[in-house]
């Protein structure tokens, strides 16, 4: 079978990941994942292609009819003088309004919330940040995570 063509096939191919947030699918279950620009200012941009950006703490959360990422720790730029950025300002998520708006019913049941997965520049060289839609998960299934995991290594080391 031939490969895919066409810009989707392409914009998968060139997208460059810059921070990941790799604790948050052992931490959540996640139930839905969406994929949102991020309204950056130049500071932030050339500390994101640095790849000084840390997502681990960081979550989304709606605010006025509009979503927004909180706690995303995007480092100063070294060379930004007097116009530099805030390292942890709310930083606005660009999607679509009715996603927002299912986003923002889903938010509303109990024990639901937006964590960012990834921060990566798309093909076309826009900041991109790849949310997800997640339940936190107990101790018993965090276990079981842990124990598949082994036993992946496991039946790896075998073959």
């Amino acid at each position: 079978m031939a490969a895919p063509k066409g810009r989707a096939a392409d914009a998968e191919v060139r997208t460059r990941s810059v921070a990941q947030n790799r604790k948050a699918r052992f931490e959540y279950e996640v139930l839905e994942t969406f994929e949102a620009g991020l309204a950056l200012r130049g500071t932030e941009v050339k500390t994101l292609r640095q790849g000084r950006v840390s997502i681990e703490e960081a979550y989304a959360k709606v605010q006025g009819g509009e979503l927004f990422l909180v706690d995303a720790h995007i480092e100063e730029y070294t060379h930004g003088n007097r116009a530099n950025h805030e390292p942890t300002r709310p930083r606005k998520l660009l999607l679509h309004r009715r996603e927002i708006r299912r986003i923002e019913a889903a938010l509303g049941q109990k024990g639901l919330t937006l964590i960012p997965l990834e921060v990566f520049f798309s093909a076309r060289g826009y900041a991109k940040v790849r949310l997800a839609l997640c339940r936190g998960k107990k101790t018993h299934d965090k276990r079981e995570t842990l124990r598949r995991r082994e036993h992946r290594r496991e039946m790896d080391e075998v073959r």
